[in-house]
C-alpha cells in the first residue's frame, strides 16, 4: 500500500497533462517555456523545502499510503512529484483562466459591432 500516494500523484498529473493537451494551455502551447518554468519552479520549491527542513519547520509525517523512501532527511520521494503536479496544475489553471477571461472580455465588444 506504500505506493498509493505517488501513484495517485502521477495519475492526477497525467490528467492535468491531458487537459493541457486538449486545450493547448501550457506544454502543448510552448514546450520550451513550459519546461523552463517547470524546472525553475521545481528547483525553487525544493530549495524552499530544504530551507524549511533545515530550519526545523518542515517534517515528514508517517503515512500508510506513502513509500517511506526519503531523498534526504525529512524529504520524502513523493515531494518532488507533488511539487511537479502543483506547478503543472497551477500553470494549466492559470493559462486556462487567462484564456476564459480574455474571451469573456471580448464578447461585449463583438456584440456591439
Amino acid at each position: 500500500m506504500g505506493f498509493v500516494y505517488p501513484a495517485l500523484l502521477l495519475a492526477t498529473l497525467g490528467c492535468m497533462l491531458l487537459l493541457d493537451w486538449r486545450f493547448r494551455l501550457f506544454f502543448w502551447r510552448d514546450a520550451v517555456t513550459a519546461a523552463v518554468v517547470t524546472v525553475v519552479g521545481l528547483a525553487f520549491f525544493l530549495v524552499w523545502d530544504v530551507a524549511g527542513i533545515a530550519g526545523g519547520i518542515f517534517f515528514r509525517g508517517d503515512s500508510a499510503i506513502a513509500t517511506g523512501i526519503v531523498l534526504a532527511p525529512e524529504l520524502p520521494i513523493e515531494e518532488p512529484v507533488f511539487l511537479l503536479f502543483l506547478i503543472v496544475c497551477t500553470m494549466v489553471v492559470y493559462t486556462g483562466s487567462v484564456r476564459i477571461l480574455t474571451r469573456l472580455s471580448r464578447r461585449p465588444s463583438e456584440v456591439a459591432q
